[in-house]
């Protein structure tokens, strides 16, 4: 995610922040954990929630306020944690596009997930979601 939010954070006349929610160090603590947030978040929330990755989908997890505050959901390559997202935002019902070049690129990828290897899908995705103009 530093990658993502180096990007949007370099984005001239960008429409936004770069919003960070941290998972806390370790189950019923505040602590965060070392290196969190990295240097392009402009506003860090930081939650009580520890789990991650693997266990992305529960109820202790940031993910949920990751999926059910986003306006809408890109998925990227990733492993556990991001599919974790994706199975959220199934269920909440989030608008989801992943830019991938193979389904592969997340493990177990549900087949009710729109997916493309094309930026100009994904912008249009978004701009047709949110409701921007071109």
């Amino acid at each position: 995610m530093a990658a993502v939010s180096q990007a949007f954070h370099q984005v001239e006349e960008r429409g936004g922040r770069v919003i960070g929610v941290l998972r806390a160090a370790a189950r019923g603590s505040s602590e965060q954990r070392a290196g969190y947030p990295n240097p392009w978040v402009e506003l860090a929330i930081r939650t009580h929630l520890p789990l991650s990755g693997g266990e992305g989908t529960d109820i202790a997890s940031r993910n949920h306020i990751n999926v059910l505050t986003a306006d809408v959901v890109i998925a990227l390559p990733g492993a556990r944690g991001t599919h974790s997202e994706v199975e959220l935002a199934l269920r909440y019902r989030r608008p989801l596009i992943a830019y991938l070049r193979d389904r592969s690129e997340i493990p177990d990828l549900s087949n009710a997930v729109v997916v493309t290897a094309e930026l100009d899908e994904v912008k249009s995705f978004v701009r047709r979601t949110v409701g921007t103009s071109p």
